[in-house]
């Protein structure tokens, strides 16, 4: 359709305004969502559809695939298609395959379905974040990074509590059937008042060798971490195999994309140093935020009695603790350097898990909520104005691209992270096992003890058994809380390599 000049930079004001925000921030959040809402619904899902636990992991794997494929291809679609046909058809096809992985009756027929809903999720989070601050005047453009930043993080957190509570209360469905409303309303809402944002179309010739390599290496190297784990790492002929073409696919993928005239994924975007430097920080700091994200729930499930709900619902008293403090952060951003921000909310981060790594199998519910708590309270001090320092460290034309690129590699620092937490900890978890054998019980007292209370000789080898294997979980979730600890300091130090901001986001050009 064809707009004016004025008609694109006049934003959206009252109702109109919040309403637009509101359909956005939906959108982001239902594709985040979707990245963890079925992990604990897998063991539910393949029993039902007549699978292995190790096959229903696919349901997983097929999503992060296709996901990771599409996001830094956002840049590319919207200069070719627009940005907000992209969005919305993304946005209406996200809640037809959602449907479709509802009515699956085979597990062939729900990856296939999540490989499309992947495909289509994939654009939501940059384009979601590019179009929020086109919409929004310039001297509100902090308050619309603030929107996607904290769906962007209280998302995560919640998906896996909604995925067990669906799956107990009603049906594994229902994790794909609570899309399809959004998706459909979102879709239809963003075309209604977003329309008359579109921009002119740049129909670049498409570098089909560049898409190529893109999904030859992202997908060998998603398959890789996703299934690393389960086929032991690089002991396996099959992640080797994986390795090995995702290292020379990105190789060739970066020599192409670097002199192709019209690349796939402008690459270019990180000449600007703020920007590499925003992605290095979030990144790392991502990495770290996942870990413990993943790390908490198991440890609370395996080692402390929590049911999934349980477990999700402690952990979720970050994601409400952030939303909190959001509207501080976002005011501060206006007044303090960025980067001071950046720092404080990393390493606040980093304090609180070093605080945590003299965690006992003692420690009740609201001791563990509580640090839950001071976790969310430091989220939105390093999230919102990173994103907001990244976006205005690059070109107004370059926006897009920039937001696909950040997404995608925070994207894939969690998944690599998630795999890492996993691997780590329950290595940890058998060396220390090991180590407490020789020293448990050398002199015979406690099976004394245990013995003239009456129970058997296996019963008390049951029970000091049970007593290693608690002590030793706790053991190792102490010491990989403290890595990530270290981590998150290390991250936070990166933001120094950007310069100082000189200008905020122009909300009026973004994306363009």
């Amino acid at each position: 359709m064809k707009t004016d000049a004025l008609d694109v930079a006049s934003p959206l004001t009252g109702g109109m305004l919040w309403l637009a925000a509101i359909v956005l921030a939906a959108a982001n959040f239902v594709a985040v969502l979707d990245m963890t809402i079925a992990n604990v619904s897998v063991p539910t899902i393949a029993g039902a559809l007549g699978a292995t636990n190790s096959q229903g992991t696919w349901v997983i794997t097929s999503y992060s695939v296709a996901e990771a494929i599409t996001v830094p291809l956002t840049g590319w679609l919207a200069a070719r298609f627009g940005a907000v046909r992209v969005f919305v058809m993304a946005m209406a096809l996200f809640g037809i395959f959602s449907a479709i992985c509802g009515l699956a009756s085979s597990l062939g027929m729900l990856v296939t379905a999540r490989i499309f809903q992947g495909l289509a999720g994939g654009p939501l989070m940059p384009l979601s974040q590019t179009l929020l601050l086109r919409i929004f005047p310039p001297k509100k453009a902090t308050m619309a990074i603030g929107i996607w930043s904290m769906t962007t993080l209280v998302a995560p957190v919640l998906g896996p509590i909604l995925g067990g509570y669906l799956c107990d209360e009603y049906n594994w469905s229902w994790i794909f059937y609570i899309n399809v409303p959004i998706a459909l309303m979102c879709s239809f809402f963003a075309w209604k008042l977003l329309a008359r944002y579109e921009l002119p179309l740049i129909r670049n010739s498409i570098d089909k060798v560049g898409l190529a390599l893109l999904v030859l290496w992202v997908g060998a190297l998603q398959i890789m971490i996703d299934e690393g784990k389960d086929l032991d790492w690089f002991a396996s002929s099959h992640i080797v195999a994986l390795a090995i073409v995702a290292l020379i696919g990105f190789v060739a993928f970066l020599i192409w994309e670097l002199h192709e005239i019209h690349p796939i994924v402008d690459l270019k975007v990180f000449r600007h140093r703020g920007f590499s430097a925003c992605v290095l920080t979030i990144s790392l700091a991502f990495a770290a935020f996942f870990g413990v994200n993943v790390l908490i729930p198991l440890w609370l499930q395996n080692n402390m009695g929590y049911t999934a709900l349980t477990a999700g619902e402690t952990t979720a008293w970050s994601g409400v603790f952030a939303l909190i403090a959001a509207p501080f952060a976002t005011g501060l951003i206006a007044k303090v350097d960025s980067r001071k921000l950046i720092f404080f909310g990393v390493v606040w981060l980093g304090i609180v898990t070093l605080w945590r790594t003299v965690a006992t199998t003692d420690m009740g519910y609201w001791q563990i909520a509580m640090a839950q708590m001071a976790m969310g309270l430091g989220l939105p001090f390093f999230f919102v104005p990173l994103s907001g320092l990244a976006m205005a460290s690059v070109n107004e034309s370059e926006m897009a691209s920039a937001a696909g690129l950040m997404n995608f590699l925070r994207t894939l620092s969690g998944a690599i992270a998630t795999s890492m937490v996993n691997t780590a900890w329950e290595n940890s978890a058998t060396v220390n096992h090991a180590e407490l054998v020789g020293l448990t019980d050398s002199d015979g007292r406690l099976s004394s003890i245990l013995s003239n209370m009456g129970m058997s000789s296996d019963a008390v080898k049951q029970s000091i058994n049970q007593l290693l294997n608690s002590q030793s979980i706790m053991l190792a979730t102490n010491d990989i809380l403290t890595i990530v600890g270290l981590a998150f300091v290390v991250a936070a130090t990166a933001i120094w390599l950007a310069p100082k901001p000189t200008r905020k986001v122009d909300a009026t050009a973004a994306g363009h």
